[in-house]
């Protein structure tokens, strides 16, 4: 998920141990934090935190995320549209609470990677750009485009196959026997079909996520400055899910045709043949309407605006950790 590393944690007794003295005792720990930290963390600390929160998130809103997929992925035709309601119904007849967590295997073992990525690249990207200006929204931007890139290309291959494995039937027996099918029959593309669209989705869901969080987040702080600190993480948890929420509504259209490329031709999905967007888009309107494009927008907000508040607290509850564990080192070693 798109993430900002916040400055409100900066604690000036971590920040400037380049300037302190310098005790012979263990310089190797202050020199490594000096020159290496952002924000008074190192950045496979930001890693860690990141692939945690990525994790935690993805994992605890994963029924949802099968529940969007199955909507996303029917056949084109009008009559097998389902309601949130419907579906979850069906996939509980069916397959029992199992069918919800079909996948999520494929998920643990690219969301942890991913975001751990997505976050390096992010924080070493925002420090470069930022120059002396800690809160320019630019460089936020950038990074943030730039993350994504990144960590799409680690993600997309087991997002293909967890969203395979939670078709209604799906002819894989689990995360190998996907990855070695899909290998045989499709290539190793096929493992990037949906890979470009991801990224154009994914940029506009960025810019959306950052712009709504600051707002959002500046208007909670300002409702009730005197308390910010003290109610920091309802403060982030509240700002993520309004931004969330918003974000997923606007990319939904790219996230059915993401969904529809990676199942093409399973369990009765449509196939494309040249896996363009207009082509994938044109299909869903000719055959559905403009409704067809917005399938599943019900539970991908739903998935976005909790998941968000999930991963923006357990980010910076990690973030805090890692922080009083360098302070503890760097107390103990003055």
């Amino acid at each position: 998920m798109a993430t900002e590393a916040t400055t409100k944690f900066k604690n000036p007794d971590l920040r400037p141990i380049s300037q302190q003295q310098q005790q012979p005792s263990k310089p190797e720990y202050k020199s490594e934090l000096a020159e290496n930290s952002h924000d008074g963390l190192l950045f496979w600390q930001f890693m860690v935190a990141g692939s945690i929160a990525g994790c935690v998130e993805h994992m605890t809103m994963f029924p949802v995320d099968t529940i969007k997929t199955r909507m996303q992925a029917l056949g084109s035709c009008p009559t097998k549209t389902a309601s949130v309601r419907d579906a979850l119904r069906s996939i509980l007849r069916s397959e029992g609470t199992r069918g919800l967590y079909r996948g999520i295997v494929a998920m643990g073992l690219g969301a942890g990677p991913a975001h751990a990525v997505y976050f390096s690249v992010y924080e070493s990207s925002k420090k470069y750009l930022s120059g002396s200006n800690p809160n320019n929204p630019v460089a936020h931007a950038v990074s943030g485009v730039c993350a994504t890139v990144a960590s799409d290309a680690v993600f997309t291959p087991m997002d293909m196959v967890k969203q395979r494995l939670q078709l209604e039937s799906s002819p894989y027996k689990g995360v190998l026997d996907c990855v070695k099918r899909v290998l045989r029959e499709e290539g190793f593309g096929g493992f990037y079909a949906s890979y470009r669209t991801t990224v154009l989705m994914n940029a506009p869901f960025t810019a959306v996520h950052f712009a709504t969080y600051e707002a959002a987040k500046r208007a909670l702080i300002e409702i009730s400055p005197e308390s910010a600190n003290d109610e920091r993480l309802v403060v982030h948890a509240t700002a993520g899910a309004a931004a969330g929420a918003l974000a997923a509504a606007v990319t939904t259209p790219l996230d059915v045709v993401k969904t529809q490329l990676q199942c093409q031709g399973v369990c009765g999905c449509d196939r494309f043949t040249s896996g363009s967007i207009r082509d994938v888009l044109g299909t869903l309107v000719r055959k559905d309407g403009y409704r067809g494009i917005m399938r599943g927008w019900v539970p991908r907000m739903l998935f976005h605006a909790p998941a968000a508040a999930i991963c923006w607290s357990t980010y910076e509850a990690a973030k805090a950790f890692f922080y009083e564990v360098n302070n503890t080192s760097r107390n103990k070693d003055d």
